[in-house]
């Protein structure tokens, strides 16, 4: 192909382009005159995703540090009543309970029925399921979590995934894990 034919072909190029913005600018110009006098009314897609502006409805966010043995530790209020210290276990199903932690929170543990088979990493043993009204970890407030309460072999009550899937995230940066509601 010769310079002469490319030259050419660009330049008609440059003169569609140049038609064509010249029949859409008018359009385009009475379409956004147009959309700035029109009320704003929001899609369903900008109210799905419309985020609060005030401080107030922030999301309710806490921290959780690691210690020296390498888990996740917190301690949480239990049904507005009883201090109990877990350690987080994304790999729990559910939030498991010690028998005395149950005692503590007031489930009677004595008369639960232990018919589940619950597999742990020290083996196989036997569960009853329960409800927990609230578990509050500093500002961050979970209703109605489902949990099981073992009978024995657990020697620390863990905060399973009945707890963590009810939030709204959580990561883990370091030596930290942040929850957020």
């Amino acid at each position: 192909m010769k310079l002469s034919h490319i030259i050419a072909t660009l330049l008609l190029a440059g003169a569609m382009a140049a038609m064509i913005s010249l029949y859409l600018e008018p359009k385009t110009k009475s379409q956004i005159e147009a959309a700035s006098t029109a009320p704003a009314t929001p899609n369903v897609a900008t109210l799905a995703v419309d985020t609060p502006t005030d401080t107030n409805s922030a999301r309710r966010t806490t921290t959780i540090s690691v210690r020296p043995d390498g888990h996740y530790w917190t301690r949480a209020l239990v049904n507005k009543k009883a201090s109990v210290e877990f350690m987080v276990d994304t790999g729990a199903s559910v939030v498991a309970l010690t028998y005395k932690d149950a005692q503590k929170m007031g489930l009677r543990p004595e008369s639960l029925d232990y018919k589940w088979e619950i597999r742990t990493a020290g083996g196989i043993t036997k569960g009853a399921s329960v409800r927990i009204e609230s578990i509050q970890i500093n500002q961050v407030h979970v209703r109605n979590v489902d949990a099981m309460v073992l009978r024995k072999d657990l020697d620390q009550s863990l905060l399973g995934m009945s707890f963590l899937r009810e939030l709204y995230s959580y990561e883990f940066r370091g030596d930290r894990m942040i929850i957020k509601q």
